[in-house]
């Protein structure tokens, strides 16, 4: 073989690789429109099953693609050279769906772990900005949850929703840990959280110590109108656990009376009286926040440790996570986790207030919720005793 032959050969493949190179890089799109630079995880995870997804990204892909798609068209997050805002939320949500540490992310992501970081705080930030559309005060008539269920209409038909703190294990400075410290003797942040009874949360004030009793924290949150705690109708009402006092629009049980689910467990489990079948409807119906809890909690276990965060991104990690839960809920109505927790009664294991602080209840306040209270015991207990068996 000449030269001239060798060099043709050698032409010959240089004019393969670059029409290689153009049919691969050029003419060929890939599936997903994402940057390829660091990318890869991203697309094994958007083209790959959906069980994948859900695990990775603590939600389904439609629902993955219109919040990228809201984020986009609102200006809230913008592409970068290297990271478009597909990846950005996929970086945040294995954070906060994982409790992963940044060199974990950085590895799956092949990004810095400055740039992790920075796109963390930018997707937290514009999710938190959802919050005023996604934390909406309850509709003023009666859940459709409790037009369903004889066990609960009429009676609670002027019932809106359920408060209860919600306790997050919180990483605080030495000095702050005294007050950090919660009855059980663990650090958490108090989370006064309000819900509607298909598991949607109304409100959310995360931040208070843990040693803060709940009805301290519902009662600053009432005495200050910046924080926009949902006016209740005249007439409507949340139900509350014992934590609380029962007053004007918050109706708590009965003290010193049967209340928790497990009490009327056994050959024991019928009410006895107009109290305790009060307390035990009111304990059922109320479950509906800890349901709300147990899923939060299963899809972001972040909210289960304590997060080597400053504290105002715990805080907000929290109100980021509850704007998530309800967009989901919202878009998805076979959410399997969801699904999972439908219809479940869970043991509520949350209560570190056994007695309210009986002086948040002015007087007058409280004389009108116990007369409420005790005009929905009596209907429901006179139609127990003379109508039907079912409790």
């Amino acid at each position: 073989m000449d030269d001239f032959d060798l060099e043709l050969d050698e032409m010959e493949l240089v004019s393969a690789a670059a029409g290689y190179y153009y049919y691969n890089c050029v003419t060929k799109q890939p599936c997903l429109s994402i940057s390829p630079s660091g990318s890869g995880f991203l697309m094994e995870v958007l083209n790959g099953d959906d069980d994948f997804c859900r695990e990775m990204l603590r939600m389904d892909k439609h629902v993955f693609h219109k919040l990228c798609d809201n984020l986009r068209n609102r200006g809230m997050l913008r592409d970068t050279a290297g990271v478009m805002i597909e990846e950005q939320l996929a970086i945040f949500l294995n954070i906060v769906g994982h409790n992963e540490r940044n060199r974990v992310i950085q590895e799956r992501f092949q990004h810095s772990g400055e740039t992790i970081s920075r796109h963390f705080n930018n997707v937290l930030k514009a999710i938190k900005s959802l919050s005023r559309e996604f934390l909406q005060p309850a509709p003023t008539s009666t859940p459709p949850e409790i037009l369903a269920s004889n066990r609960f209409y009429p009676y609670f038909k002027d019932c809106i929703g359920v408060i209860d703190g919600m306790h997050i294990p919180a990483h605080v400075p030495a000095k702050d840990q005294s007050r950090f410290r919660n009855k059980r003797g663990d650090l958490s942040q108090n989370v006064l959280a309000a819900c509607t009874f298909d598991l949607q949360f109304i409100f959310i004030y995360p931040g208070w110590e843990g040693s803060a009793a709940d009805s301290r924290v519902l009662r600053a949150v009432l005495d200050d109108p910046d924080q926009n705690f949902p006016e209740i109708p005249e007439g409507k009402y949340y139900l509350v656990d014992m934590g609380y006092s029962n007053m004007e629009g918050f109706i708590a049980p009965y003290q010193g009376v049967r209340y928790n689910l497990h009490e009327y467990r056994g050959a024991n489990h019928l009410p006895r009286n107009a109290k305790e079948l009060f307390n035990h409807r009111q304990a059922s119906l109320r479950n509906v926040i800890q349901r709300s809890f147990d899923v939060l909690k299963a899809r972001f276990p972040i909210l289960k440790l304590a997060p080597q965060y400053a504290f105002h991104t715990q805080r907000d990690i929290v109100i980021a996570a509850c704007v998530l839960h309800n967009l989901i809920r919202r878009e998805e109505i076979n959410d399997w986790l969801f699904n999972g927790i439908d219809g479940v009664l869970v043991e509520d294991l949350s209560d570190l207030d056994d007695h309210p602080d009986m002086q948040l209840a002015l007087p007058i306040n409280g004389q009108i919720a116990s007369s409420l209270r005790d005009s929905i015991a009596a209907s429901m207990w006179d139609d127990f005793i003379n109508k039907w068996d079912e409790w």
